[in-house]
């Protein structure tokens, strides 16, 4: 067995594994500090992320590839943290998050859309004062003041995008494809099913109501916005101009 202290949305994680996989993948987060959240995985838990694979290849049309077993641990992880973080204000979500002076800009759109392709279009028109903080998983924390905060974790997607860093949420967008660029601010009603459908749902009912209400609590405490975008820069321009207020 492994086993490890990281610190995950501002909460102290230990995590005891089968394999040394997920320790080296989370090594930028390591701390010392005294956990208040143990997760421990089984050779059943990496069982059933095997199962959940193949099923999730079948749906998107993809072979029925069997990942290795230390990979498919590091999925079971991140699942059993999205469960226990819920009771801790936090949420994992589907998404890629870019930070600009200080606030992070949060887009998701259904698998493919080209969330990674529209904020690598914000970090070429910005340089430097663009800063990946995940490029696929990243955690939201909404605080005791209604305020939203966005995480960087290690599950960040096949390009590897993230940072160990935090920064308040200033907007959340709905990304679709389309020729020309348009863009607007939404109210919560209209996006709030989207927002679920992009955040990890858990087994139990009891979690299940708090991550609804942590997403309505979402929904409310950042600006909403759905976007039809192109890959020209063009798209990250009026993206940036429309959503920085």
């Amino acid at each position: 067995m492994h086993s490890g202290i990281y610190r995950f949305a501002d909460i102290d994680v230990e995590i005891v594994s089968l394999f040394e996989t997920v320790h080296r993948m989370c090594a930028d987060y390591a701390t010392d500090s005294k956990p208040t959240i143990r997760i421990v995985t089984t050779a059943p838990d990496i069982a059933e992320e095997a199962v959940v694979s193949v099923k999730s290849n079948q749906r998107n049309g993809l072979p029925s590839t069997r990942f290795p077993d230390d990979y498919l641990e590091t999925l079971a992880v991140y699942r059993k943290l999205a469960t226990a973080l819920l009771n801790n204000n936090v949420l994992l979500f589907h998404g890629s998050a870019v930070a600009v002076d200080g606030w992070a800009y949060l887009f998701t759109a259904k698998s493919g859309t080209g969330k990674s392709t529209h904020t690598a279009l914000w970090r070429e028109m910005l340089g430097g004062r663009a800063l990946m903080v995940n490029d696929d998983k990243p955690l939201i924390r909404i605080t005791p003041e209604g305020k939203a905060v966005v995480y960087g974790t290690p599950w960040d997607g096949k390009h590897h995008l993230s940072k160990n860093s935090a920064f308040p949420l200033k907007a959340i967008c709905w990304l679709t494809r389309a020729k020309e660029n348009t863009v607007e601010e939404i109210a919560p009603a209209e996006i709030c099913e989207t927002l679920v459908s992009q955040t990890f749902m858990p087994q139990a009912p009891q979690s299940v109501v708090k991550m609804l209400d942590l997403v309505n609590r979402l929904s409310n405490a950042v600006r909403l916005y759905k976007m039809g975008c192109n890959t020209q820069l063009e798209a990250a321009e009026l993206a940036y101009k429309t959503m920085n207020r």
